[in-house]
């Protein structure tokens, strides 16, 4: 999941927008500070203007990180800003788009939109660039349609086991290590409560998120036959059972409590109301930021890989398997003709191990990792520098969330349906999946 679920009736509505869609440029809203000039890399020789689209431009450094380094190597290109709701981020670009002032560059918040921009032809085929970007970068195959490329990856979370080293040393219990399965994680959970307990609020072993993608996010990724277009969903059964049994044995705190009091997961985590959360890595950033700020305690903290379906691969010799979609950037198909080389230097840049450096610099994930790119990341003040953070983050095999597929936001939303019946009680598992799977076959016509 990346910060918002969108609803079918919110997809149909963009989709009618974007068949009708005609778009172009947009005047700038903030231009960034440039840090400094280089040599020029792009094939523009006049002044170009971008435009960038992004979301909480104050607390999402990334956006402008990306623009001011780009004009520091180009000179003759600014990159500027235009701020989106992030809550209403791909219905307001969608509606920019149909009134033809939509940005040169739009950035791709949820792979699961991709198939529905390039369906309202909004999207710049850049095929071309594939050669221009390391072939080790994740999450290429995610912005591909039809064997095209419509966007380039820049940044690429994956979700880990976040833990309170102070908690756990309270408790008496070992870090995780590496080598947990999912049995594990629910045992420690329980075991971090009871020894946490001391007659006041509770100190919950663990956290799970409201979020579907806190358990379907996982057996998509890891349970055998998994995967949200098979329509047959009885794989997710046992990670609903284990968080089931978390919820009532008070290990961690119930759906209800955290739907209806608006828990947040930095809240919960951040203030040491929980000794762990599974969360996807770009809450690193937010964690370091907030504990400089005082928003969070501070204490010790680090990340783990995140548990695993059985011990095939867990341990450090082995690659875990977790998930995240990935971030990427693509070309308005209407952009002025004379500012398109500059964009797809832009693309590429972003993808880059340059860029992957800075973005690693504020705390974020790129799509592109290596030694080098984890040196700048770890180096960032207040960042674990354990060796399993830097295991965990460097060596994964990272699932896509949400397949590149006309039907993935459909079937997300029912998917969703069954997660609030399952984890509020309503329903239970086994007609809940199977209510899943109906509903897939008769409304999507999958299964």
């Amino acid at each position: 999941m990346k910060r918002s679920i969108p609803t079918v009736v919110g997809m149909a509505a963009i989709a009618s927008l974007m068949l009708a869609a005609c778009s172009g440029g947009t005047e700038p809203v903030a231009a960034p500070t440039t840090g400094g000039a280089a040599a020029a890399t792009t094939a523009a020789a006049e002044p170009v203007q971008l435009t960038l689209s992004g979301w909480s431009v104050a607390t999402t450094p990334e956006f402008k990180t990306l623009a001011d380094a780009f004009h520091a190597k180009n000179p003759n290109v600014t990159v500027t800003l235009k701020e989106y709701d992030a809550t209403n981020y791909n219905t307001l670009i969608t509606a920019d788009l149909a009134a033809g002032v939509g940005p040169d560059i739009i950035t791709q918040k949820e792979v699961k939109y991709v198939p529905v921009f390039q369906a309202g032809n909004q999207l710049m085929d850049v095929t071309d660039l594939q050669g221009k970007v390391d072939p080790t970068i994740s999450g290429m195959k995610s912005y591909q349609v039809d064997g095209k490329q419509y966007a380039l990856p820049y940044r690429n979370d994956s979700w880990v086991l976040f833990y309170d080293k102070d908690l756990f040393d309270k408790a008496k219990i070992a870090y995780p290590d590496g080598t947990w399965t999912w049995d594990t994680y629910v045992s420690t959970a329980k075991a971090l409560t009871a020894a946490l307990a001391t007659g006041g609020a509770p100190i919950f072993g663990t956290y799970e998120h409201s979020w579907q993608s806190t358990l379907q996010g996982f057996a998509n990724s890891q349970a055998p036959g998994g995967g949200i277009l098979t329509g047959k969903y009885d794989y997710m059964k046992p990670y609903y059972q284990r968080a089931l049994d978390l919820q009532s044995s008070k290990a961690q705190p119930d759906y209800g409590t955290v739907t209806t009091n608006k828990l947040t997961y930095q809240g919960e985590f951040g203030k040491q109301q929980v000794a762990m959360m599974p969360m996807g890595s770009w809450y690193v950033a937010t964690l370091i930021a907030q504990q400089k700020s005082g928003d969070a305690n501070k204490f010790g903290w680090g990340f783990a890989p995140i548990p695993q379906y059985d011990a095939s691969t867990t341990g450090t010799s082995k690659t875990p398997v977790t998930f995240g979609d990935p971030t990427g950037l693509a070309i308005n198909a209407a952009i002025d003709k004379n500012k398109v080389q500059a964009a797809k230097d832009f693309l590429v840049f972003a993808s880059g191990v340059d860029a992957a450096k800075d973005l690693a610099g504020i705390g974020i994930t790129p799509a592109l990792t290596n030694d080098e790119v984890a040196t700048s990341y770890f180096a960032v003040a207040g960042a674990p520098t354990d060796a399993l953070s830097k295991f965990a983050w460097t060596k994964h095999d990272t699932h896509p969330e949400n397949p590149t597929d006309k039907n993935a936001a459909a079937v997300q939303a029912i998917l969703n349906d069954a997660h609030t019946a399952i984890m509020s009680g309503s329903t239970p598992i086994d007609a809940a999946l199977s209510k899943a799977g109906q509903r897939v076959h008769d409304e999507v016509g999958i299964g």
